[in-house]
């Protein structure tokens, strides 16, 4: 079975990177690169997860989230924050909007994020 992911980050190439890396294992990547358009491709896609930077153009990880789980039908969808935003405030505030897992990009490698995603799909 193929899972559907949205990527959602800013930077080109770590965008790359984390996509290249879930293509490799057999997942279908969607991607954004701001807070307006990961929510328009949530709605569009329905993935089955979503990797969320917290810093992005237009609207901020936080937000979107704060709009996901707002929304009956993409509220179910779990949401990773995938960011350098390493603070127990940045944390805390992500796992209470909602997050299933606050992941820090400096503390893993793409593979360990990968695992970790198939770990919430089982």
């Amino acid at each position: 079975m193929v899972h559907k992911i949205l990527l959602v980050e800013d930077d080109p190439f770590l965008l790359d990177m984390y996509s290249t890396k879930f293509k490799e294992v057999g997942f279908d990547v969607a991607i954004a690169q701001d807070g307006e358009m990961a929510i328009v491709k949530a709605k569009e896609i329905m993935p089955e997860l979503i990797l969320l930077d917290v810093v992005l153009p237009k609207k901020d990880g936080f937000e979107v989230l704060k709009i996901l789980k707002s929304d009956s039908v993409m509220a179910k969808i779990p949401v990773v924050m995938l960011t350098n935003l390493g603070l127990d405030s940045d944390v805390k505030r992500g796992l209470e909007l909602g997050a299933q897992s606050y992941i820090i990009k400096a503390h893993f490698t793409p593979t360990e994020v990968v695992a970790k995603v198939k770990d919430i799909l089982k």
